[in-house]
């Protein structure tokens, strides 16, 4: 690294540090209570939870984590992006990826399964969509978001969400609080 972009990032003030900080502080606090909340509940009945993340990347994660006793059921995430990635990383079929497209309630819920396979985790929770600003390679709209949620005991539970053409931020934040729910709704199952 050059000595003025160790520079730079020593003293954390890079662009790409700066937007992301800015970011990571305007996520709502209502999400945060939520993510609390699952975890708070995760602990009182003694589950854990995971994901796996296409189109929030991690932010779901980085939320669970945020939150005060993460460490007692939080197990981790995985981020997925692309369809190689699901494929790779999460064991989603590639025929599965052509029928249906990423953005699916089939894919959602493989990647779900796919995580509870990959993560120790009770609980997992799996976001796949478009929030923009392009529809995606296969013409799914922007606004498309699918979350899917499996446990160990066997339940399953899906959403399909159609925000339309709302910015990436409120499709993103909505699609967190979704998933944020989903995984409640499990955890006190």
């Amino acid at each position: 690294m050059t000595a003025a972009l160790s520079s730079r990032f020593s003293r954390g003030n890079s662009g790409a540090a700066v937007e992301f900080q800015r970011k990571m502080s305007a996520s709502s606090p209502a999400l945060r209570k939520e993510a609390e909340r699952v975890v708070r509940s995760a602990k009182s009945v003694g589950r854990s939870v995971a994901t796996v993340e296409s189109c929030t990347a991690g932010a779901l994660a980085r939320l669970l984590a945020d939150a005060e006793g993460a460490g007692d059921v939080f197990q981790g995430g995985i981020v997925a992006y692309t369809k190689a990635a699901k494929s790779a990383l999460v064991g989603v079929p590639s025929e599965l990826l052509e029928k249906h497209t990423a953005v699916s309630r089939e894919v959602a819920l493989a990647l779900a399964r796919g995580g509870l396979q990959r993560i120790p985790g009770d609980v997992v929770v799996a976001v796949t969509g478009v929030a923009g600003p392009d529809p995606d390679e296969d013409g799914n709209p922007v606004g498309l978001v699918h979350i899917a949620a499996v446990s160990r005991k066997g339940a399953e539970l899906h959403l399909e969400r159609r925000f339309g053409r709302k910015s990436k931020e409120e499709i993103l934040q909505a699609s967190i609080g979704d998933g944020l729910a989903l995984l409640a709704e499990l955890v006190a199952a």
